[in-house]
């Protein structure tokens, strides 16, 4: 499991520099309205240190839930292993399809998710597969080859 973990914090810590860089510091306070609706938010008058942390704290527990699928899901599927660029590619998009086609619609985010623009759609995808995809997959890779060794 230290190649979830690994695999998780990384993406986490990847895809979040890429949602700061997008959404600004206040990106959390989306995340964490997930929980907590339009109250998480500092203009509805909520926000505050600490729904940020709870924000963040959310964003990387998600990172190392999708980790943990990955790497508990190889241990009957060795191509996961073996094949962990095209893996982990197609697990990118796949978390980028449960995220917004599953848990964002059941959360209280208070906002519409969707519809995407192309140019969006794609971005999206290409941030989840190099951001979030590949480094779970490359850890797993890379700690079950150490574990071989």
């Amino acid at each position: 499991m230290v190649a979830a973990l690994v695999g998780g914090v990384l993406a986490g810590t990847f895809d979040g520099i890429s949602a700061f860089l997008t959404f600004g510091w206040g990106m959390t306070y989306g995340i964490a309205s997930g929980f907590l609706g339009s109250k998480a938010f500092p203009q509805a008058g909520g926000g505050g240190v600490a729904v940020w942390i709870l924000g963040l704290a959310l964003h990387y527990f998600i990172a190392i839930s999708a980790a943990a699928v990955y790497c508990l899901s190889s241990r009957r599927l060795e191509f996961l292993k073996r094949h962990f660029l095209v893996c982990g590619a197609f697990f990118g998009i796949g978390v980028f399809l449960v995220m917004n086609l599953v848990v964002l619609p059941l959360s209280a985010v208070p906002f519409p998710i969707g519809p995407f623009t192309v140019p969006k759609l794609r971005g999206a995808l290409l941030a989840h597969i190099l951001l979030v995809g590949l480094p779970i997959s490359a850890s797993l890779w890379f700690f079950s080859r150490r574990r071989a060794a």
